[in-house]
Order: structure tokens, then C-alpha cells, then sequence
């Protein structure tokens, strides 16, 4: 591999590490989630530190630069992540449809009580 192209990605998974962990320390990632990204460079750096241990896998895979290898092993990891988030949105967004019909049910049965309660309709008001 290439001195730049190994100091140039070194440089990069340096501030990669800085940006996680400003993101971490400003509460604006959760603790679990930042472990996989955490863990996407830690094998990023073993691979730029010891590209030897590419070496045989690349080569079985017809892969003849390393450079090719360590952008394909990038891209793994990129949809990797796509696919947990998209996951965790999913998952997200079924518990808010799930809080919002439950809300709803909430506030028409109290509407219902307080019909029964006070005989009369209540004026309707918007939160």
C-alpha cells in the first residue's frame, strides 16, 4: 500500500474517531448505536495499520489492489450500517404509530367521560 494513501487514511480515521466521539459527548448519539460506528473503525484502522491481513482474502476474492480492497471493505461496512438504521427508523416509527392511535384512543374516551360527567360538549381544544 501506498506511505501517502496510508497516512492520508490514518489522518481520516483519526477525525473520524473525533467526529464519533464530539457526537457522543454532545448526546447526540446513543451509547449502542455508537459502538457499531466505533467498531466500523476499529476494523478500518487494523486494516490501513496491517494490510497484510487482507492479503489473503483479497486474493482468493480476485481483488489485485489494495486500494480497491480497502474502499470494497468500506462500502461493506457503509451498507452494514444503512441496513442497522434503517432497522432502528423502522422500528422507531411503528412505536410512534403505535403511541399516536393510543393517544387518539386516550383522548376520545376522555371526551367520552367528560360527556357523560358534565351532560355537555366540551369546547375542543388543539395541542
Amino acid at each position: 500500500m501506498n506511505e501517502y494513501l496510508r497516512i492520508s487514511l490514518l489522518i481520516a480515521i483519526l477525525l473520524y474517531y473525533v467526529f464519533i466521539f464530539h457526537l457522543l459527548k454532545k448526546d447526540s448519539l446513543n451509547l449502542k448505536y455508537t459502538l457499531l460506528w466505533l467498531l466500523t473503525g476499529l476494523v478500518l484502522l487494523i486494516t490501513v495499520l496491517f494490510p497484510v491481513v487482507l492479503k489473503y482474502p483479497l486474493k482468493k476474492m480476485g481483488v489485485v489492489e489494495w486500494t480497491n480492497g480497502i474502499f470494497a471493505l468500506v462500502l461493506f461496512f457503509l451498507i452494514l450500517i444503512c441496513i442497522t438504521i434503517t432497522s432502528i427508523v423502522s422500528k422507531l416509527n411503528d412505536r410512534n404509530r403505535k403511541l399516536t392511535q393510543k393517544c387518539a384512543l386516550y383522548e376520545k374516551r376522555i371526551r367520552e367521560l367528560e360527556k357523560k360527567v358534565f351532560g355537555e360538549d366540551i369546547k375542543e381544544t388543539d395541542e
